[in-house]
């Protein structure tokens, strides 16, 4: 069956261009102009994918996806950023507001393919390790539930966005190990086109964030290499 992602973008020639590439790839795409019909529509069916231009009438981006990560059906959909603005505080913004990855206009289409792609596999691939995996596992304060993807500290909830989550869960299952810079770039966004390291920088500034005090305990920075998960009794 066919993977559905929805476009949310005014502009109807953009609008039309991501679709007709989306369907020409072999996905189902429905197209919205503005947030309050994606919005609306997610109540009925929940894609697989979301795109949102950042500027749109009404709603904007920026409002639709913290509404989108504060719904518990919707949470965890991967959502992209494609906008016109490319200004690093717009990019930090949007991954910071919960989005799992960006592309600034004007864009080229192919590009834009393969990043759909890596994030739709990479969200059928962790799915898929997930059920391998039963009930909660706990780290000190921290608990994880692969079968929910939700995450606890201290028995409260930690809302997290999908990417967030997988660096996380990334980090936890090599545990015994400092994980490059490069290998979570490689894993995590998984497609050949260059990605700017500052990416992951602010998602684990956040993620370090959403896990409170001991957040930078658990997420450990080892200079020059990268980063490394452990538990704040290992110190």
């Amino acid at each position: 069956m066919a993977q559905t992602v929805f476009i949310i973008e005014d502009d109807e020639n953009i609008r039309n261009l991501v679709k007709v590439a989306l369907t020409g790839y072999g996905y189902e795409a429905e197209a919205f102009e503005t947030a309050e019909e994606a919005l609306e529509r997610m109540q009925v069916k929940v894609p697989d994918m979301a795109i949102f231009d950042l500027m749109l009438p009404g709603i904007d981006g920026l409002e639709a996806i913290s509404r989108i990560r504060s719904t518990d059906s919707l949470k965890h959909l991967p959502v992209m950023v494609l906008t016109a603005r490319d200004k690093e505080y717009d990019k930090v913004t949007g991954l910071d507001t919960g989005a799992d990855d960006y592309m600034t206009k004007p864009f080229g289409i192919l590009e834009l393919m393969a990043r759909i792609r890596s994030l739709l596999r990479r969200t059928v691939r962790e799915s898929g390790e997930e059920k391998k995996e039963k009930g909660r596992k706990k780290y000190g304060s921290l608990s994880i539930d692969t079968n929910t993807r939700e995450v606890f500290m201290d028995s409260s909830p930690v809302a997290l966005t999908f990417k967030e989550y997988s660096l996380l869960l990334y980090l936890i299952e090599n545990r015994s190990r400092v994980v490059s810079r490069e290998e979570l770039l490689d894993r995590l966004w998984d497609y050949s086109a260059d990605i700017e390291t500052r990416t992951l920088d602010i998602h684990i500034r956040t993620l370090r964030q959403k896990l409170g005090e001991a957040g930078s305990r658990y997420i450990r920075t080892v200079r020059s290499v990268g980063y490394r998960f452990m538990e704040p009794e290992e110190e």
